[in-house]
């Protein structure tokens, strides 16, 4: 029974949690002071891929700066499209610039590589952490969010389009088409 455990003491920055003691598949996490990345995932191929297609790098910067083109938004990040081959391995440097925690999250993913379908990053207020992860082999389009409390919903959200995509999502600054600034 590990319910009563005290973890405060143990060294966590690089624990791989990848299997549970019954073998089931988990998350790969690595964390620190300054954030976390959780199911990195540098050479295991998805579905639909025989080979990773090209590497691709970005770095997203996030802030309350970034906010300030859109009306109504409080956070944001300085990109909200990401576009990208299928089958590429997406390296992210995600750099926060707010004096509060942000988070880099891509949803929809597939569950036997990604726990719970999902690739995560989590910086604390003027960190900078690294994280990789490779799309699977199809045309789909992913929700990128901070899952703070109202993160996304004030403005920070995004879209990562893997080949043609499978449409546009609602509600992405700058993307989608009640928030271009072209129309107000």
């Amino acid at each position: 029974n590990q319910a009563g455990m005290d973890h405060s003491q143990m060294d966590h920055s690089q624990m791989d949690h990848s299997k549970t003691n019954q073998g089931q598949m988990k998350h790969a996490m690595t964390f620190d002071k300054e954030g976390m990345v959780m199911n990195t995932n540098e050479d295991k191929l998805p579905g639909g891929c025989n080979a990773i297609s090209g590497e691709v790098d970005f770095t997203v910067r996030a802030g309350t700066k970034y906010a300030n083109t859109f009306n109504g938004d409080v956070f944001g990040m300085d990109m909200h499209e990401f576009k990208v081959k299928p089958c590429s391995k997406i390296n992210i440097t995600f750099i926060n610039e707010d004096a509060i925690r942000h988070q880099f999250m891509v949803h929809g993913l597939p569950k036997y590589i990604y726990s719970v379908g999902m690739f995560h990053i989590e910086a604390a207020g003027g960190a900078t952490k690294q994280g990789t992860f490779i799309v699977p082999g199809e045309n789909k389009t992913y929700l990128v969010h901070c899952d703070l409390a109202q993160h996304m919903e004030k403005g920070m959200k995004a879209q990562l389009v893997v080949g043609s995509g499978d449409g546009d999502l609602t509600s992405v600054p700058g993307v989608s088409a009640k928030f271009r600034p072209d129309t107000y």
